[in-house]
């Protein structure tokens, strides 16, 4: 997620899922996702409730326009936690019925101005509940050179660009794979393929896990691709490691 996105839950339930923490949420509830983070969402119906969420994302430029407009003071580096769940007050659940039937009549569609303007509110309402609200939001720091060791371990298995993970700890794409290399041993996308064939390994030795269970999961984009490298590393097919 490049930018702080907040998010509607009309109905079913949203969880997220991150190196750190697991966030779930059902109608009618609010999440406030940081921005540059790597998470995985999953969407689930609920009995006699279809899947519906509204996301709106919040802009690095459009943040500077509301503190200019707004005069509010920008600066301070946010630490708090990456994720935040609004609760509801009357303000916010007007608001989120304002912009539902945007979403369920497509044909309705917000015009350029509109949309900023429902944005704009958005973001007013949230630091009318929770002032606190605006270092989280007007953080417009770049990404702090991070532990690069620790990140890696810990979102080595989504499946996204060298280049992004670069960005998330901070660095230039040179950097990075400097850094990298003096860390691991080996560059980047050598090391991401180990250690997701590593981590398969287990799963199949040590829980019993079928391929077709996780292969998505650990950043693999096909099952035969995953079958075809892991052959490639260990001399056998991942079915000949299951117990049966």
């Amino acid at each position: 997620m490049k930018h702080n996105t907040l998010v509607l839950q009309v109905a079913g339930q949203f969880t997220l899922e991150t190196a750190t923490e697991k966030v779930s949420m059902r109608r009618g509830e609010m999440l406030l996702v940081g921005k540059n983070q790597l998470g995985q969402i999953t969407k689930t119906p609920l009995p006699d409730e279809d899947y519906e969420t509204i996301v709106i994302s919040l802009q690095e430029d459009l943040l500077r326009q509301i503190a200019l407009e707004e005069s509010i003071p920008v600066g301070q580096k946010y630490v708090g936690p990456p994720n935040i769940l609004i609760p509801a007050n009357d303000f916010l659940e007007g608001y989120f019925k304002s912009i539902v039937p945007y979403v369920r009549n497509p044909q309705a569609q917000l015009t350029s101005t509109m949309g900023l303007l429902k944005v704009k509110e958005g973001v007013q309402l949230l630091l009318h509940a929770m002032p606190g609200l605006s270092r989280f939001l007007f953080d417009f720091s770049e990404p702090h050179k991070i532990d690069l060791e620790r990140f890696m371990l810990h979102n080595f298995h989504f499946n996204v660009p060298v280049e992004k993970f670069a960005q998330l700890t901070g660095r230039s794409l040179a950097a990075f794979k400097r850094d990298f290399q003096k860390t691991f041993g080996m560059p980047p996308r050598h090391w991401l393929l180990e250690r997701r064939l590593l981590e398969a390994r287990h799963l199949i030795e040590k829980r019993n896990r079928k391929p077709s269970a996780f292969y998505l999961d650990l950043g693999f984009e096909s099952l035969s691709h995953f079958s075809h490298a892991f052959k490639k590393k260990f001399g056998k097919a991942p079915s000949d490691l299951l117990n049966d």
